[in-house]
């Protein structure tokens, strides 16, 4: 069995409940159809198999460091990260007309997720480079395009986003970075950035940076930030790299996870000129970020998903193995000891991980099919229903995994009792992984805020409405099905609480007041999107089941125990948080700093 992807799932959500197919018949997507995708995946998995998770563990026991201002990383990650470019995935997602094999998203993310699950610590440098080189298609001019965009493509340069800095985390309206202009969109580029993941090494040619700064003069706030590509090195006329561009490593950031992956505090033009390009118009550079922050914060959750599903897979093959204990009411110690999967507790954890981890990669993939009919619709008007949509559920689908999937990981550790709790077995450095997943890409309490501040309200609530509108035709599919008649009515009854509870804070003056429960409204409104996904599992297994004639095959009636997992033990909690948000409920407001340790 793998240990980075369960294919028969993938399988499932590509072609089962996405309609896959339906998509290789376009135009646009003609070149493949489902053996080549097939192909495709196998050789991802092989890769991933034997260039990716190898030195997984070596490499979080030997995290890059910082010797006379450079960085020494080990080898075999700059060898991974090669192999995975000459095999064409770092254009894969990418349109043919500028050098990419325009590979539906779908298939992307689902190729990319066996990276991740191999080894996320250096997937993280092919995923910042891909969100990198998509802003760069977008809003770079032709010549920016024709100097950066090819060998980000190719895997020749690798590329980051430079956001934060040491005063301002996710507050970027004080970030303190300066570009003062030269002329010809040439920027002097001053400052500092923290927390640069990929921020510096030695792998390839060039890093293209894309950095956030102020123009002298621009209006306050973020409506003065604006977006430059920072290479590492100058780049000529031709594209060739050439000399230092004053772009310096301060130091390393060792965190508890994605160990691999340089994380990195940069000064530019600590020592000389550090000269940026300015991308777009002035004064937009946060527009034009959101471009690549959405992009990562798919992958972030994307990779939770992954790190999950990799510890998931290691408990269910430990647990076949491993025995202990005995079946209750037998005393005898003479007598064999079964094998742990055997037991009650056992079954409820790994039932846990699979609704969180199989829930979630459907919300994902769901996404990823949007993505892929927002670029085939003709239709401006179904173009900006579509984008609606992404912009709704793209605050839970980045959120909603780093919080349930990493509980998944914890799950993981418990069932290999004392051994998960040891560098011995990997399961312990998966949840070290996915618990910075948390924070990537925007806090958990963040992404509440703009779910409930912002997303739910935009264009008089038609993003909500629209999503309440896909979900609705789920719940009256699925009333019509006997088997399925209790899910439907306890997700209506779900849909209900998250409709009263967003009309309560809608209708609250006190904008503080009515946000203080964001983060709850976030956990129960990704609950509610993970019970859809899990009822249209459902429906897609009966749909299967009846075509064949057949009857359910183990994986089958696993996806239907994970959907009744779901609805019976993780959809009730909804009602209590959507209650404390309807009822704006200010015990956390309230509380004075001074209470939480008293005089």
């Amino acid at each position: 069995m793998s240990l980075i992807v369960n294919r028969r799932d993938i399988d499932f959500l590509l072609y089962e409940l996405f309609d896959l197919e339906a998509l290789l018949s376009t135009e646009r997507y003609a070149a493949y159809d489902r053996p080549a995708i097939g192909q495709i995946l196998d050789m991802a998995r092989g890769l991933a198999e034997t260039k990716f998770l190898p030195f997984a563990a070596a490499l979080d026991a030997n995290e890059p460091r910082f010797v006379d201002g450079r960085v020494e990383i080990m080898p075999e990650v700059g060898e991974a990260l090669r192999a995975y470019a000459e095999a064409g995935l770092s254009a894969a997602g990418f349109d043919e007309d500028i050098g990419g094999l325009q590979l539906p998203w779908i298939v992307n993310m689902a190729v990319n997720g066996m990276f991740a699950a191999a080894n996320l610590s250096v997937f993280n440098y092919a995923m910042l480079t891909a969100a990198n080189a998509n802003l760069l298609a977008a809003f770079g001019t032709e010549e920016q395009k024709r100097l950066f965009l090819a060998p980000l493509l190719d895997g020749r340069w690798l590329g980051t986003m430079c956001l934060s800095e040491p005063q301002a985390g996710s507050s970027l309206s004080d970030i303190r970075t300066r570009a003062e202009p030269l002329g010809e969109g040439r920027y002097r580029i001053t400052g500092t950035k923290m927390w640069i993941s990929g921020g510096d090494h030695e792998m390839t040619g060039n890093i293209v940076h894309m950095v956030l700064a102020k123009i002298p003069g621009g209006p306050p706030g973020v409506k003065g930030i604006s977006l430059f590509i920072v290479p590492k090195y100058r780049v000529d006329a031709d594209g060739r790299p050439g000399e230092p561009n004053n772009v310096a490593l301060a130091g390393l950031n060792h965190k508890m996870g994605h160990r691999g992956t340089t994380n990195c505090l940069l000064n530019f033009g600590e020592e000389g000129d550090c000269i940026g390009l300015l991308v777009g118009e002035p004064h937009k550079g946060l527009s034009y970020m959101f471009h690549m922050m959405n992009e990562a914060r798919m992958a972030v959750g994307h990779g939770s998903v992954m790190s999950a599903l990799a510890g998931f897979l290691y408990a269910v093959d430990y647990a076949g193995e491993r025995t202990q204990g005995r079946a209750p009411g037998i005393k005898d110690p003479n007598s064999p000891q079964r094998p742990i999967i055997e037991h009650a507790d056992v079954r409820r954890m790994l039932l846990a991980q699979k609704a969180s981890i199989e829930g979630a990669l459907s919300l994902i993939f769901h996404c990823a099919i949007l993505i892929d009919r927002q670029k085939l619709e003709a239709d401006p008007a179904e173009r900006v229903r579509i984008g609606l949509l992404l912009e709704i559920l793209t605050p839970i689908a980045k959120s909603w995994p780093s919080e349930h999937c990493l509980e998944a990981n914890k799950l993981a550790i418990q069932i290999l009792g004392g051994y998960g709790y040891t560098r011995d077995y990997p399961v312990e450095r998966h949840y070290r992984d996915n618990r910075l997943n948390h924070i990537h890409e925007g806090t958990f309490a963040i992404h509440g805020i703009d779910l409930l501040g912002r997303k739910v309200r935009m264009n008089d609530g038609a993003a909500l409405d629209l999503l309440l509108g896909e979900i609705g035709a789920t719940i009256a599919a699925a009333s019509a099905d006997a088997g399925l008649q209790a899910e439907a009515a306890a997700l209506e009854s779900a849909v209900a609480a998250l409709r009263q509870s967003t009309a309560s804070v809608l209708a609250c003056e006190d904008a503080e007041r009515g946000l203080a429960n964001a983060t709850l409204y976030l956990d129960a409104f990704g609950h509610v999107a993970i019970a859809w996904m899990w009822l249209r599992q459902a429906l897609a297994v009966r749909a299967s089941v009846g075509a064949s004639g057949g009857g359910e095959d183990d994986f089958y009636a696993g996806k239907i125990a994970a959907c009744r997992y779901f609805f019976r033990y993780e959809l009730p909690k909804v009602h209590h948080l959507f209650t404390l948000v309807a009822t704006l409920d200010d015990v956390c407001l309230g509380v004075r700093p001074g209470q939480f340790l008293g005089a």
